[in-house]
């Protein structure tokens, strides 16, 4: 008795109307259900069927009465005969059909249940009529994607989280330090602290700039700017950089100006990134090219290199989250911002490489900006 009384309390801050104790909520029909439903549908039909050969048999009748024959005269009688003969054939017919429908279809509900309950692996054999088979393939269509966006979503969390571990164990490591005596209160050692936090900002602001193109919302400054002017400056800023790696850094290309309708500090960030990729795995002694092309509704922007090149499967990830290499010393976000800034722009960055031949990545930016 005291154990019910316990089961019926319910506690202060359960919502109110709710049930308690809470029961186990269901995201579909239970198979006894889906089995009632089926059969319902199925009498449904037999009714249907049974009221049209009570009709044509009634219609047997009144034609027979108007012709001046009895109402039970062979006609109608003979015509009874076709219509019980034919809803036998349109019965067999029909339960042949639900059969096949009802089948498939019930693989699909209890697959939508298991996904329901975090399962996205559940693919579901494609069988029946042709609707029902374009179902089951949009369904394990979109089971896949979400299979992959899941395990996107788990990677990038640890992904996530590996990279702040790194800044935030130097800073806790540093001030332990200070604190034990183990490193003196100085200027210097304030410094690399400082720095170590620009490191953290300088991640949390990449992964707000993927979160923001993720969701299509990343704020973009338009107007009028020159394509040409943008990627010499890019050149000129990177050039101590490629001098200290003895790489030889020009731009060339057919187009002397080509102004666009574009955020200036978004794409010269986009090719800050791509250069700088470019100059990270080119050896001493190489050539990094950018090039412009005016195009019919924009231009082209290549930055090719001649570096060791990059195997196919390499190439697939290049612009994925925290892909790199194993000389990367970034984040591995650079190039995935990169893709996130010229998308929002209705542009397209795509790469081609091979290995001992080089990489080249293009950026494709249309004239004016996509409605």
């Amino acid at each position: 008795m005291m154990r019910n009384s316990c089961e019926r309390r319910v506690p202060p801050w359960w919502p109110a109307g709710e049930p308690w104790p809470p029961r186990p909520r269901r995201f579909g029909m239970d198979p006894r259900s889906r089995a009632r439903f089926f059969r319902r549908i199925a009498l449904g039909f037999v009714a249907v069927l049974a009221l049209t050969m009570s009709l044509l048999f009634a219609a047997a009748r009144v034609f027979a009465g108007q012709i001046g024959g009895p109402a039970w005269s062979p006609i109608p009688v003979v015509l009874l005969l076709c219509a019980v003969f034919a809803g036998a054939i349109v019965l067999r017919m029909m339960s042949g059909a639900m059969r096949g429908f009802a089948s498939p279809l019930v693989a699909v509900m209890d697959a939508a249940d298991r996904v329901a309950d975090g399962d996205y692996a559940v693919r579901v054999e494609e069988s029946g009529a042709p609707p029902i088979r374009a179902l089951t393939r949009s369904f394990n269509t979109m089971t896949e994607r979400l299979q992959n966006a899941d395990r996107v979503r788990r990677d990038l969390m640890a992904d996530v989280a590996h990279e702040l571990r790194t800044p935030v164990s130097v800073l806790q490591g540093r001030l332990e330090g200070i604190l034990d005596g183990v490193y003196p209160r100085d200027e210097r050692q304030v410094s690399q602290l400082l720095e170590e936090t620009h490191v953290l900002a300088r991640l949390i602001e990449d992964l707000r700039t993927l979160a923001l193109s993720d969701a299509d919302a990343l704020p973009l400054q338009r107007e009028p700017a020159d394509l040409v002017t943008l990627a010499q400056d890019v050149a000129r800023s990177m050039q101590p950089d490629a001098a200290r790696k003895s790489v030889a850094l020009h731009v060339a290309g057919s187009a002397e100006s080509a102004v666009l309708d574009l955020d200036a500090v978004r794409i010269r960030e986009v090719l800050t990134n791509v250069v700088s990729n470019a100059l990270q795995h080119n050896p001493a002694g190489g050539v990094v090219t950018v090039s412009v092309d005016a195009t019919s509704d924009g231009a082209v922007v290549s930055v090719s290199d001649t570096g060791p090149g990059l195997a196919p499967s390499d190439v697939a990830r290049m612009f994925d989250r925290f892909s790199k290499g194993m000389a990367s010393r970034g984040s591995g976000l650079g190039l995935a911002i990169a893709k996130g800034i010229v998308k929002a722009h209705g542009g397209e960055i795509a790469a081609l490489s091979q290995p001992g031949l080089g990489t080249t990545v293009t950026v494709t930016l249309p004239a004016k900006s996509p409605m």
